[in-house]
């Protein structure tokens, strides 16, 4: 079906709607649960849980990440990986896992809406989708630094549109890999906090959130400017 005829199928748009609303509620419910019955874990009770996984928690360490992160928060999971495999080993798995995830998330959206991803935004913000087709990779990266933007709204928002899935990778990879970092190293000295480590990864993570207020800032006041030109 062309995009004119996608444009033109309000049935569709609704059903490809209808299906996303349903698996959304389906993992609110499960957030509800965890959250009702304090079941959601802490980055200490995901180490405990690996290690009694013994000699193969290194190898499930990422599909377990991919999984887990559709209800448990990504620094959770990194934070949980610098307690079970320390800063070094943990840093490139949880960079791993919280790729593959963000794909895993995308491609779960995509799915959902069908060929319909790319038609499904209201027209006041469709200027997004031309945004993300002619940005995608930046634009991933830049909003992997912002501090307090839901990791999962964007992956799945870029699976609605036609984000590619390798700008995705490489804007995830290369914008989340510090503060993954700094995670990491902070779950990993959770019993030390005055440890050096602990330290660097506390200055780190708050030094992204500040340039991350900046580049909101900078990116707010550039809108401003564009609309009045």
């Amino acid at each position: 079906m062309d995009s004119r005829a996608l444009q033109g199928d309000p049935a569709g748009r609704r059903a490809a709607l209808r299906r996303m609303a349903i698996y959304a509620a389906c993992v609110g419910a499960v957030l509800v649960v965890l959250a009702a019955t304090g079941s959601l874990p802490s980055a200490s009770e995901v180490r405990d849980w690996g290690e009694d996984l013994g000699g193969p928690a290194i190898a499930l360490y990422v599909p377990l990440f991919v999984v887990l992160n559709l209800v448990i928060a990504w620094p959770i999971l990194a934070g949980a990986g610098g307690l079970l495999f320390g800063t070094a080993a943990a840093t490139p798995l949880a960079v791993a896992g919280v790729t593959l995830a963000s794909l895993s998330q995308m491609a779960i959206a995509r799915r959902l809406a069908g060929e319909h991803a790319g038609f499904l935004l209201p027209p006041r913000i469709r200027g997004l989708e031309r945004f993300l087709e002619r940005n995608g990779t930046v634009a991933v990266m830049e909003a992997r630094i912002v501090p307090a933007l839901p990791w999962g709204l964007i992956n799945y928002s870029g699976g609605v549109t036609r984000l590619t899935f390798r700008a995705m990778a490489i804007g995830t990879l290369v914008g989340a890999t510090p503060k993954v970092f700094g995670y990491v190293a902070l779950g990993g000295n959770l019993s030390n906090l005055h440890a050096t480590e602990a330290k660097v990864a506390v200055a780190l993570l708050a030094l992204l959130g500040v340039a991350g207020a900046l580049l909101v800032r900078h990116q707010l006041s550039a809108g401003g400017r564009a609309a009045s030109a």
